[in-house]
């Protein structure tokens, strides 16, 4: 799907309304999300929001590592058909509740668990970068984003011009699954505002890139 001009919840409005899973045998999500958030403290937050899934019901998780390593999970959903059934080798802790997405305008949305746990607010912008990659992912075929080759390029490319560090779009889940993750566009965090669980006060972080 090209990204074109719109906005980042018109997007997220169209996967919600129209659930899409490309075609093939292997399982799949499909959806929004940002990749990794972090933060001065050593945390870091990841969002999914997988609006299709071939494993079950579409589902939302949070993933939160903290300066030590511990990894949490917060899920929408029981582990077997969520990030815990790829990931879950790693985690030390799995908490599952309501998780809300709350569109607050056209570039900010506002993620928390119903518990107060987590209370993320996300601003999105754009950079000449983001808008570059996101035009070369949406001219791509499906077929270039199910090959390791493209997809390690890629990778290199986006942690290069990001200044993002290492972006793995392919590679093995720590449970010991193959992945791919075709990337048809992305913008820019411009700023980010957080209580618990980094226990940091609202901050304004780097651009940063979120991916869809």
């Amino acid at each position: 799907m090209a990204l074109g001009l719109r906005e980042p919840a018109e997007l997220a409005r169209q996967v919600e309304e129209h659930p899409q899973l490309p075609a093939a045998s292997c399982e799949r999500v499909s959806g929004y999300g940002v990749m990794g958030l972090p933060f001065g403290s050593r945390h870091v937050l990841g969002l999914r929001r997988w609006t299709a899934s071939s494993a079950g019901e579409g589902f939302t998780p949070i993933w939160h590592p903290d300066p030590a390593g511990r990894w949490t999970f917060y899920e929408t959903v029981r582990s077997e058909v969520a990030c815990t059934r790829y990931f879950g080798a790693e985690v030390e802790q799995v908490r599952t509740g309501p998780i809300a997405l709350d569109w607050e305008g056209e570039r900010r949305v506002h993620v928390h668990t119903t518990d107060g746990v987590v209370d993320w607010t996300i601003e999105l912008g754009s950079t000449p970068i983001a808008r570059l990659i996101s035009a070369v992912g949406s001219a791509l075929p499906m077929a270039a984003w199910r090959s390791r080759r493209i997809l390690s390029a890629m990778g290199r490319v986006a942690g290069w011009s990001l200044r993002a560090g290492t972006v793995k779009l392919t590679g093995m889940t720590s449970n010991g699954q193959d992945f791919y993750i075709p990337q048809r566009g992305i913008f820019a965090v411009g700023r980010v505002f957080i209580i618990p669980p980094t226990g940091e006060v609202p901050v304004a972080v780097p651009a940063t890139e979120v991916s869809r």
